[in-house]
């Protein structure tokens, strides 16, 4: 087992701390932002390529390229050799990881800023190294670790791109391109390091990915304001007209989604144990005392393992965004012609978006609204959601000795709330493949607020599970050789033809 104190050696010897800082000095968002330039995503991602430059003659076979595309964020293409031509045969592994940033957002506290890298009590402060800058140096130190401490491996591939906090809406061009190129193949495990863990004292294996839709809603009723006091009882109220088409949607007493549609039909016992296996070691503290509510403010149920039912694999509406509304000290006493509300309906893992789009169109204006009002329902963004397949038994038995052995605890499958649309695309391109989704975004990291942090003790830890599940995908393949037993060979993909135009559609941002 590569231990973390090899990692914590290999971490220092590589100099990924100073690269780290010099990364997050860089002031670059991603392209769904205002002030986003390709200058500084170039520049945030030199910082990367100058580090892998430094690193090649250590990581044997280790070879990278930018990829460009016109009008597109470009792509990190790294590729190691399989260590031996004993192990050249075994299917290759997809490691990904994004460099593109979450704007700099308020509130930093004092002596912290976005791009200011401060290290204190164990953690690196500053935008994008928790999210997403360190998983390309986890992923080659990890792999670092296996070549010093021969350990074979397999061939291996690492994309980092740029447009993941957009909705990854250019990552589809470049696996259809590397695809048809032959320089993917048939990947058999791929590791994801963009995502959530509920502590930082284990190994937290995302399972599941809600989906989402976002749409606007609009009820109007006459043609421009008119004064309340001559109007109201004769003009119905715009906003009770929206309430009613809302209350079609969801139950205003618990916040239970009504439409049949939007729930998943394939959570099954297993899933739902699972999930609630997960809230239950998460407890009172990781699953409601990490929320800031106001005193006497608490959930609609006290059950930890409901509570994560209804956090990973049931749709939930918000209300994020409203028009049609002057602000309170300017209110005055006008019967507003229309209102508009922006609805966030997230999804269960499995609810394909476009069936759930067709439910909220069917749901909320298939039906006339009170007294005639108009109505109109804009989609504005949606995303798919993503389940894990089955895990098969060697992952999960290589993810518990990993987890084990780098935090003395067994490793833990979780849901997460928020959206990933790459996930699902990968789901679809590499059909075969077993997933360890996982990350360093633990309690407080606050990824796309202020004081994001990587906790430095933690990612040694992940770094080293990363490096010992990579040795068990040998160690399984070798072990099935040994008895005469191949993979089934399967297509290397579903057709993958118009990805780009399916996914690149999705600009609702990552992790929304």
């Amino acid at each position: 087992m590569i231990s973390v104190a090899t990692i914590t050696k290999q971490w220092a010897q590589r100099k990924v701390l100073p690269s780290l800082e010099a990364y997050v000095r860089v002031p670059s968002l991603s392209p769904a932002f205002g002030g986003h330039t390709a200058e500084l995503q170039d520049s945030a991602l030199k910082v990367i390529t100058d580090w892998i430059g430094s690193q090649c003659k250590d990581i044997k076979g280790m070879t990278h390229t930018v990829l460009r595309e016109p009008n597109r964020t470009p792509l990190l293409f790294v590729e190691v050799e399989a260590s031996s031509s004993s192990t050249a045969g075994i299917p290759p592994v997809l490691l990904y990881g994004h460099f593109d940033k979450q704007p700099p957002f308020t509130g930093w506290l004092e002596g912290l800023g976005p791009y200011t890298p401060v290290i204190k009590d164990g953690k690196l402060y500053g935008r994008g190294a928790a999210d997403d800058g360190y998983a390309c140096f986890a992923a080659l130190t990890a792999v670092a670790a296996l070549q010093a401490e021969s350990k074979p491996h397999g061939r291996m591939v690492l994309l980092i791109e740029g447009s993941e906090e957009s909705g990854s809406p250019d990552l589809p061009t470049y696996v259809d391109k590397l695809i048809a190129q032959g320089k993917i193949g048939a990947v058999g495990l791929v590791v994801c390091l963009d995502s959530g863990a509920g502590s930082y004292d284990r190994l937290w294996v995302t399972s599941s990915l809600r989906g989402i839709v976002m749409a606007d809603l609009t009820v109007s009723v006459i043609k421009e304001g008119v004064h309340s006091g001559d109007a109201s009882g004769v003009v119905p109220s715009t906003f009770r007209v929206a309430r009613s088409l809302i209350a079609r949607l969801e139950d205003q007493e618990t916040g239970r989604i009504i439409p049949p549609a939007l729930y998943a039909t394939d959570l099954d016992a297993a899933r739902a144990s699972a999930a609630k296996t997960a809230a239950e070691v998460l407890g009172k503290t990781g699953m409601v005392d990490c929320f800031p509510f106001l005193p006497g403010a608490r959930p609609p149920v006290d059950d930890v393992g409901e509570l994560g039912l209804n956090r990973w694999w049931r749709p939930q509406l918000e209300v994020i965004g409203a028009d049609g509304f002057p602000p309170c000290a300017q209110a005055g006493n006008v019967l507003r012609p229309s209102t508009s509300f922006s609805l966030s309906m997230r999804l269960p893992p499995t609810v394909p978006t476009k069936l759930a789009e067709q439910t909220l169109r069917d749901t909320l204006v298939g039906q006339p609204a009170l007294h005639g009002a108009t109505v109109t329902l804009n989609v504005r963004k949606s995303s798919q959601g993503w389940a894990a397949p089955p895990t098969a038994p060697w992952l999960a038995t290589a993810a518990e000795k990993a987890s084990v052995e780098a935090f003395g605890k067994p490793a833990v499958y979780q849901g997460e709330g928020g959206s990933i649309p790459f996930m699902a695309m990968l789901g679809q391109v590499f059909p075969q493949a077993q997933f360890l989704v996982t990350g360093v975004l633990g309690p407080g990291a606050n990824a796309h607020g202020p004081n994001e942090f990587l906790h430095l003790g933690f990612v040694e830890q992940i770094t080293a599970c990363v490096a010992n599940v990579l040795s068990a995908f040998v160690d399984y393949h070798q072990q099935q050789a040994a008895q005469g037993s191949t993979s089934p060979d399967k297509k290397t993909r579903v057709d993958a033809t118009g990805l780009a135009s399916e996914y690149g559609r999705q600009k609702d941002g990552s992790k929304v």
